[in-house]
């Protein structure tokens, strides 16, 4: 109304004499005073205004609302050992439970059963159905420890069993290059570390990358879980080549040692 007012008093005529007034009324319909108009076209601009603000208001709900649903975050990754959580909701097709002597680990769907023997104490090798680089092995051997801390730090327990890692085949003359030093033709580096507790048992987990002179795979990812019970060494390794594990390997050799338990 405020709005009409200030129209109204910019357009009002000024006036006329009476006697002009009274012999054009009798010749001329009366006109529609320009405010009227001004006011119908104010109130036709208001509405459509309202319109557009609703219209506007609306797709904007939209766009949040469609916002909402593409940014919606995936469960966080369970904790450790709990295979039906890691890495958010697994679908059932992707892995599948195998129930071993004293232990239970998630097997990827897709992965063969493997007669080949690598490791001492080897009970099962299964790996994938494209790319035999990509497996896993468990292995139980007889301890005289009670846990897995009495081998040391994470790093110490590794050196007591770095033939997980793979031994150097070559012993010969090589000059220091490549990130290698000299005589050396494998590196490995640890990248992760992690002392779970599951169930009362303490784990190590250790995540290594090891490289070959050669280049092969561009190194290998190699995660390691192992804990002591009932007078044995458990050890679940898996592990997949540097450039399958950046093509979807990476869930599968983390899924299966995160989910890896013993009773």
């Amino acid at each position: 109304m405020a709005a009409a007012s200030c129209f109204h008093a910019l357009s009002t005529p000024a006036r006329s004499s009476s006697s002009s007034l009274q012999s054009s009324s009798s010749r001329l319909p009366a006109p529609i005073k320009p405010n009227q108009l001004i006011i119908r076209s104010q109130k036709r601009e208001e509405t459509a205004t309202n319109d557009a603000a609703i219209s506007r208001r609306l797709a904007l709900t939209v766009l949040i609302g469609a916002a909402a649903v593409g940014t919606k975050v995936s469960p966080a990754d369970a904790a450790y050992g709990e295979a039906a959580n890691v890495f958010g909701k697994q679908k059932s097709t992707e892995f599948w439970p195998y129930a071993g002597p004293g232990f239970k680990v998630s097997i990827p769907a897709k992965w063969n059963p493997s007669k080949e023997v690598e490791y001492p104490g080897q009970v099962i090798r299964y790996e994938d159905n494209f790319d035999t680089t990509s497996n896993l092995a468990v292995m139980v051997t007889p301890t005289d420890k009670k846990a897995i801390t009495d081998y040391g730090a994470p790093e110490e327990f590794l050196s007591k069993v770095d033939y997980l890692l793979g031994k150097q085949a070559y012993f010969g003359k090589t000059a220091s290059e490549g990130g290698f030093e000299q005589d050396a033709v494998a590196t490995a580096n640890i990248l992760e570390v992690a002392t779970p507790t599951v169930d009362g048992k303490q784990y190590y987990f250790l995540s290594v990358l090891t490289r070959t002179a050669d280049g092969d795979e561009g190194g290998k990812h190699q995660l390691i879980s192992a804990t002591v019970s009932d007078g044995k060494l458990y050890i679940c390794k898996a592990q997949a080549g540097d450039k399958r594990w950046f093509k979807g390997a990476r869930k599968y050799v983390e899924g299966s040692t995160s989910s890896f338990s013993v009773a």
